[in-house]
Order: structure tokens, then C-alpha cells, then sequence
């Protein structure tokens, strides 16, 4: 096997062992991560199309804040172990409707909202937290 190919199995298995690693719980990341999490009726939903250019023009903003994306699309939930059921019941999320929460590595919900969030309202929210105020990096 040439060089090439072998990148190309070494590329092949880090891609899959990335995508058949578990995600955590959004409960097994409190204390470490702040939360943002989508809701939508679907995958086809345009306001979780808008929500997530956003978040991709702002990845480097939400890495140094210690963001993690979780998503309920229908029943299908990424970034996260919990169960769509679960997440909808916790937070009262409307399986017919959009909602994007921001929740604090404390657990509490910091930011509601029924339409796509800017990148620095986000920013905004996250920097006012107690925890990012007192140095937290």
C-alpha cells in the first residue's frame, strides 16, 4: 500500500471511531459544557438550517466558550445520548415547533427562543455568565 493509501485507511478509521464514539448525556456534561440545544418538528425544518449556519460561522466562538450543539430533529437526537422523549419532556420543548435553548454548564436555562439565535446574542449570554465572569477559560 502506497503512501497515499495508507492516509486514506488511517483517515477511514479515524472517521469511524469519531462517528461510533457515544456522545454523552447533556446531565453528564454539566459542569463542563454550556449547551445549546435545537429543537425542530424535522431535519428538513429551515430555521434548524438557518440555526446551524450560524453555529458553523461561530464554531470558534463557541469552542473558547465550551459550547456543545445538541439537536432534536423529530426523534432523532446528535450531540448527545438522551433520548428525544427525555430531552422534549425536560425542557418542554414542542415537537411541532422550533426552540433553540442555551443551557449553563449549571444546568439552568439562560436563553429561550422560538426563532434561530444570533451568534452574538449567544456570545452575549454566555460572556454575562457568572462562571465566564470569574475567568473561567
Amino acid at each position: 500500500m502506497n503512501r497515499a493509501g495508507r492516509l486514506l485507511a488511517i483517515a477511514a478509521i479515524a472517521l469511524s471511531s469519531a462517528a461510533s464514539a457515544t456522545p454523552s448525556t447533556i446531565a453528564a456534561m454539566r459542569d463542563h459544557r454550556r449547551i445549546v440545544l435545537i429543537a425542530a418538528p424535522g431535519q428538513d425544518d429551515q430555521a434548524l438550517a438557518r440555526q446551524r449556519a450560524i453555529l458553523a460561522q461561530w464554531r470558534a466562538g463557541a469552542d473558547e466558550r465550551d459550547v456543545s450543539v445538541v439537536e432534536v430533529a423529530g426523534i432523532d437526537v446528535t450531540g448527545a445520548s438522551d433520548a428525544a422523549g427525555t430531552l422534549r419532556r425536560r425542557y418542554r420543548l414542542d415537537a411541532a415547533k422550533f426552540q433553540v435553548l442555551l443551557i449553563g454548564k449549571d444546568g439552568h436555562v439562560a436563553l429561550r427562543a422560538m426563532e434561530p439565535v444570533a451568534a452574538d446574542t449567544l456570545q452575549r449570554t454566555i460572556d454575562a455568565m457568572p462562571m465566564r465572569q470569574a475567568g473561567e477559560r
